[in-house]
């Protein structure tokens, strides 16, 4: 009776003992698509299958089968659900309390209303409520499925334990084979392996042998079978696997603003040898290989009660938010290179910086009873100088901390900053500390994480002394890199001995008392009375290519140089005052300038610090407006140059004006920054110069150096309005030109009439291509609803329809392709641009209102009828209009011989006269599978009015659509959907 593997069954032979997985895998390898081939390549040994039958597309069958030829019951399983499709309003998350909105409500800039209408509109989704029942693989449904059995029951099958069953089987025979007849009590071999006396006996079958009823018989069996049976029968299910997923379908991300790698820093403590004033601190972030300033600045005030009340007669109100000693900074772009820059001010007084500096670097705490008469003095003069001069700055000293030291950990385990007292104490001094370190500074930026390291509280006792000739960037620039290596230019600098405490961390994701860049209290915020936090605004070094997705309007100015060599007259404690004006009146300076420390949140003025007897200064001052949301010509920055009396004398002025000079803001619907090299006036402007530049000679006025440029700024914006794009400038203006019909209108050299508007817009549309990409994407939203809302409505000029669709799809097209060709690392796993789908996805609307149109000479309105719009115009007139037959319509197609009746029938000649290039196409990939959406937008018409302009625009959409052959079966039924579920929703 000995049992081998030979032995086994005959039916047993003819299983397969071929794991599944291994069959679906063989099958992906044959009939995978050619990517996946080319990829894998080589020779593989195929199992032994059957012929894969090729399966049936669902789409295309039910396509070509009414759903009227398959009568019965599953009749419902080739028909689309009539509820599936469902028109959701999915709420905008604010991260802040206060909605980021402008102050103005009336009137607002048709840009500024564009773009609020962006930022505010919430996310329009289409949702399918039957989805969840597909096949498709997503994170959360193989989640939920695993869910689902955790509660259930292991299941064990057969097939899963064939090779475990051979093995088990293999240890028995062998086992078998291996006893001996002697070792049994009775010299049997089955008692050997089955011990009868000590075996336990069967439970007994209770009334097996009465005669019992088939009726019962089967109400115990049913009975029976509902025991023990799974709640979830398809829970038992395995979830499915990525890699063997048959369909995918990624939801796109929601659109958000950019955020880069956070880091928190605190400033705790500052104190000196001596204490005689107050001192104020600046941190900003810069990188020294891009050489670029990636960070606005941070205002902070470490000073006692005592030295802040020396200032109180020019800041009698303290805003909380100026009172914050905590910052959060966004790094996008890692580097070895970034530094943390500190930066000191003191109270203007009279003297260089060298000598007012010198008190802190000879006299000592520990020396106060020697010197008390000198620093009793000190005081005394600091103490005047607050009363007098408490309005006006001078710089101090500086120092940086190369941040690499802190969050790497080829810094050292203690993380300490080089200039750490600590440091200072084991490792000898500053120049050896240097040499020593050398070698560790040369790290790339893949090592970089400025997101997870170990915070460190750092003691910072090393401070430079400000030069006055060399406080521009440039200069901070060649220090910073002289910071990494041993150089004899800082052997120069002498130190100012203080102590700094602060501490550098990573920024939790939901920080506590956050400040937004404007001033917004950000989520969570429980107690508006606490010192709060500040999120600082950051510069990234290179392009970001991220949408925006709320309101931002903000503006820094950067005085860099003055040059009054040769200005006649007393003028060498030179401050320049800046002011952004609303108009040409002193009254009309506007508060929205944001405040620094320890003073009132928004002030009318701001000013540089003060440089003791220079005719030809250089700035590093940062100064942070906000943008009113309603720009007109006559808003303009105000430059006025001050002479400042440091010393107290009898008839003199504390401030003297030298010299006025402007920038006008607004100029050709564009918003003015960049670098400005600028003419500086002696006298005060004349009337109406405000809608001027300075580089006009203006007749009667005297200026600076034979109207030269003397005075050098830069104005840098971060708005999420205004593009500072030229052509993205031009575009959006003549496009609100239109809109508003407010013709003529001037742009630059030219005037935009109704008899050149078409062509001046198509050729600004084909001039796009020259905008820079990371612009384009910033604004991508509000770029794509312009063109097709061209695409979709074209507009009535001068009682002509005006043809702008084939233009305004080519700029599209054109805008896509570079997106795809340029950000190929943003794409999902169906090869579609992440920031389209997340455009279809959330923020595509439909348009369903005709544009208003301008009246003309002898009418009083146009009553357009809705028509339709694709690629090409149709040139049937609507009887509205009251055109004269001698008018000709605006045609960009002259292939069209005879005016098309129908969408339908314009399409098909598109087609069959043209090719169209799609291998690039927006809807080409927005629209690919598990992908397509299509948006309306409510309208608070009546229901039947309604109706009627959703079904007209998605007309327009279809056949703009079908026009390039890009629209499958599946998204024609979802526009069709979209309309039944945006009449049900009203």
């Amino acid at each position: 009776m000995t049992s081998t593997a030979s032995e086994r069954r005959a039916f047993a032979h003819k299983i397969n003992r071929t794991v599944a997985a291994e069959v679906r895998k063989q099958v992906s390898r044959d009939y995978g698509s050619p990517q996946l081939s080319k990829k894998r390549g080589g020779a593989h040994h195929p199992l032994p299958l059957t012929e894969v039958v090729e399966p049936v597309d669902f789409e295309e069958y039910v396509s070509s089968h009414a759903p009227a030829v398959e009568p019965g019951p599953l009749r419902q399983l080739v028909e689309f659900p009539q509820d599936d499709l469902e028109l959701l309003h999915q709420d905008k998350e604010c991260t802040t309390l206060e909605p980021p909105l402008p102050e103005e409500e009336d009137s607002l800039d048709p840009r500024v209303r564009d773009a609020l209408a962006v930022y505010t509109d919430d996310w329009l989704v289409i949702q399918r409520k039957y989805q969840h029942y597909s096949t498709m693989y997503t994170p959360h449904s193989s989640e939920r499925q695993r869910e689902r059995q955790r509660g259930l029951v292991k299941q064990t099958f057969e097939l899963d334990e064939v090779a475990a069953t051979e093995r088990q089987d293999d240890q028995d025979d062998a086992k078998r084979r291996s006893v001996s007849l002697d070792e049994t009590p009775r010299g049997s071999w089955a008692s050997s392996i089955f011990d009868l006396k000590n075996s336990s006996p069967d439970a007994l079958l209770p009334s097996v042998l009465e005669r019992t009823a088939a009726e019962d018989m089967d109400c115990r069996n049913t009975e029976a079978r509902l025991q023990g049976r799974h709640g979830d029968l398809l829970g038992l299910y395995p979830p499915p696997d990525e890699d063997e997923a048959v369909e995918r379908c990624s939801v796109p991300e929601v659109p958000k603003e950019h955020c880069g790698q956070r880091i928190m820093v605190k400033c705790l403590s500052l104190k000196f040898e001596i204490e005689i004033e107050p001192i104020f601190g600046t941190l900003a972030l810069y990188d020294v290989k891009e050489k670029k300033k990636i960070s606005e600045n941070f205002y902070f005030d470490l000073n006692s009660d005592q030295m802040k009340g020396l200032l109180k007669p020019h800041t009698p109100h303290v805003a909380i938010s100026t009172l914050a000693r905590s910052a959060i900074f966004s790094i996008t772009y890692p580097s070895a290179d970034i530094f943390l820059v500190i930066k000191l001010e003191k109270v203007l007084q009279q003297g260089d910086i060298g000598e007012c500096c010198e008190p802190y670097m000879v006299m000592k705490e520990s020396d106060s009873t020697k010197h008390k008469e000198k620093l009793d003095k000190l005081r005394q003069q600091a103490e005047q100088s607050c009363c007098r001069l408490g309005r006006f700055r001078m710089p101090f000293a500086w120092t940086a901390i190369h941040l690499i030291n802190i969050v790497s950990s080829v810094g050292g385990l203690d993380r300490s900053d080089p200039d750490s007292d600590s440091e200072r104490k084991s490792h000898g001094t500053w120049n050896e500390r240097k040499k020593k370190g050398f070698e560790r500074m040369s790290i790339g930026d893949d090592m970089c994480n400025f997101a997870t390291f170990r915070p460190a509280t750092l003691t910072v006792t090393n401070f430079f002394k400000q030069e006055g000739d060399r406080l521009s960037d440039e200069d901070l620039y060649k220090f910073l890199a002289d910071m990494r290596r041993p150089s004899s230019v800082l052997r120069r600098l002498r130190p100012v001995t203080a102590q700094l405490k602060i501490d550098i961390s990573p920024a939790p994701e939901l920080p506590h008392y956050c400040l937004s860049p404007e001033l917004l209290h950000i989520k969570p915020y429980p107690d508006l009375r606490v010192r709060p936090t500040k999120d600082v605004q950051e510069f990234p070094a290179r392009y970001v290519y991220t949408p925006h997705t709320a309101y931002r309007n903000l503006l820094y100015v950067y005085p860099q140089s003055l040059n009054f060599s040769s200005r006649q007259g007393s003028v060498r404690n030179i401050a320049v005052k800046v002011q952004y004006m609303a108009g040409e009146d002193p009254s009309q300076a506007l508060p929205v300038i944001f405040g620094k420390s320890s003073c009132a949140e928004f002030m009318k003025d701001a000013y540089t610090p003060v440089i003791y007897h220079n005719k030809s200064p250089e700035f590093y001052e940062e100064m942070k407006m906000k943008v009113p949301a309603n720009l007109t010509d006559n808003h303009h920055l105000l430059f006025t140059f001050y002479h400042i009396s440091c010393q107290p004398k009898q008839n003199t002025p504390l401030e003297t004006a030298v010299g006025y000079t402007w920038i006008p803001l607004m100029q050709h619907g564009r918003l003015r920054t960049g670098s400005f090299s600028l003419p500086v006036s002696v006298e005060k402007p004349p009337p109406s110069y405000s809608v001027l530049t300075p580089d006009v000679q203006l007749p009667g006025m005297k200026w600076v150096d034979n109207h030269k440029g003397v005075f050098n700024v830069e104005v840098k914006a971060a708005s999420s309005v205004h593009t500072q794009d030229p052509h993205l400038d031009k575009f959006f203006t003549l496009v609100y030109v239109l809109e508003e019909y407010s013709f003529p209108f001037r742009l630059k050299d030219v005037i935009i009439t109704e008899s050149n508007m078409e062509t001046e817009l198509k050729n600004t549309m084909a001039a796009l291509r020259g905008a820079l990409l990371d612009t384009c994407v910033r604004f991508l939203h509000q770029l794509l609803n312009k063109l097709i809302q061209l695409i979709v409505y074209p507009p009535v000029i001068a009682g002509q329809i005006v043809n702008l669709g084939r233009a305004a799809f080519e700029a599209m097209a054109l805008l896509v392709n570079q997106m795809h060709k340029n950000l190929e690392g943003n794409q999902d796993q169906h090869g579609r641009n992440n920031l389209l789908a997340s455009y279809i996805h959330y923020c595509f609307r439909l348009p369903t209102a005709e544009p208003m149109m301008p009246p003309t000479a002898g009418t009083h309105t146009y009553d357009m009828p809705m028509q339709y719009a694709t690629l090409s115009r149709a040139t049937a007139r609507p009887s509205s209009l009251q055109l004269s037959r001698s008018k000709s319509i605006s045609n960009s197609n002259p292939d069209l011989a005879s005016t098309p009746v129908s969408p339908d029938e314009e399409v098909q000649r598109i087609i069959g006269s043209k090719g169209i290039d799609r291998s690039h196409s927006w809807v080409n990939s927005a629209y690919a599978p598990g992908g397509s959406r299509s948006v309306l937008r409510r309208n608070p018409n009546s229901s039947c009015e309604l109706k009627q302009a959703n079904d007209h625009s998605c007309n327009r959409m279809s056949a703009f659509l079908d026009s390039v052959a890009l629209l499958s079966v599946p998204t024609r039924q979802i526009i069709k959907k979209v309309k039944l579920a945006s009449t049900l929703k009203q």
